[in-house]
């Protein structure tokens, strides 16, 4: 078991996104002792929407996914290199849909598209920086993709178009039903090349006005069914159980505490096959 640790560093870069020519921060937590123990090279864990990832102060909600302290409280928690991508604001929910999203409720509405766009940026920009600037362990069996929301959407798709360089997944409240017979299409004709750590976690009070304005129904089970039939999904493309963790909260609403709570075991459950 690691001793108690906390990262002491954190460093601010500003990385081209190709389809848009913009700078997108990017932020890396190194955990302590990264300087000194220069021989070792880490796991990476990469966050979407990196304003809500680390301060409260600038999380949409007023609340982060308090990445840090979840560490420092979790000393049995492998030690990982954190990166967290911002989102694009207003551009958020074209970046973070790889499948248009037209009609719903209000006439006109239209979002998404941008998915694979921004899915490439992640792996054919993003992680060739962090693992040439940094000590990573860049093999897919150490390499995480994290989001919620749509964050969670963007991190279902990666998770199946790039199965030979992801190896872990947490997949955080997806809204996943805003797209589910695209999804379900992609996913029925993807075969499985390797095992993955996934964990799907899904509360039971999850909607907000946003999603009402999109779809009619009852939002809540949409939530809870889109992430059982995503874990059914794997399970029939030859994924092995145990390598599936799936958490049905109860009462759990559609936010960054909920989240927040469940972030340690989610770390712990993607990092079991992590060596030093």
């Amino acid at each position: 078991m690691n001793q108690s640790y906390f990262y002491l560093d954190m460093h601010t870069h500003e990385l081209e996104v190709p389809y848009s020519g913009e700078g997108r921060r990017i932020r890396v937590l190194l955990p302590k002792n990264y300087e000194q123990d220069v021989e070792r090279s880490y796991p990476v864990s990469y966050f979407h929407d990196g304003q809500n990832v680390l301060y409260s102060k600038e999380a949409f909600s007023g609340y982060s996914w308090k990445v840090i302290p979840t560490i420092k409280r979790n000393p049995d928690i492998d030690r990982m290199i954190v990166v967290a991508i911002d989102n694009d604001g207003e551009n958020r929910m074209n970046e973070y849909s790889a499948w248009k999203f037209q009609g719903g409720l209000i006439p006109g509405i239209s979002f998404g598209g941008k998915g694979i766009e921004y899915a490439e940026f992640v792996m054919e920009v993003v992680k060739p920086f962090i693992d040439e600037h940094y000590r990573t362990k860049p093999q897919r069996e150490y390499t995480a993709m994290i989001g919620s929301s749509l964050g969670g959407n963007i991190t279902q798709f990666m998770g199946l178009a790039y199965q030979d360089r992801i190896g872990c997944l947490g997949v955080f409240s997806s809204a996943n039903f805003l797209h589910q017979e695209a999804f379900n299409r992609y996913i029925e004709r993807m075969p499985m090349e390797a095992p993955q750590q996934i964990y799907i976690y899904v509360g039971t009070q999850e909607d907000d006005e946003a999603d009402k304005s999109l779809i009619g129904g009852n939002i809540k089970q949409a939530y809870v069914s889109s992430s059982i039939r995503y874990f059914k999904d794997l399970i029939r493309m030859g994924h092995n159980v145990d390598n599936l963790e799936l958490v049905i909260q109860t009462d759990a609403e559609h936010n960054e505490i909920a989240w927040s709570e469940q972030l340690g075991d989610c770390f712990r459950f993607l990092s079991r096959f992590w060596y030093d």
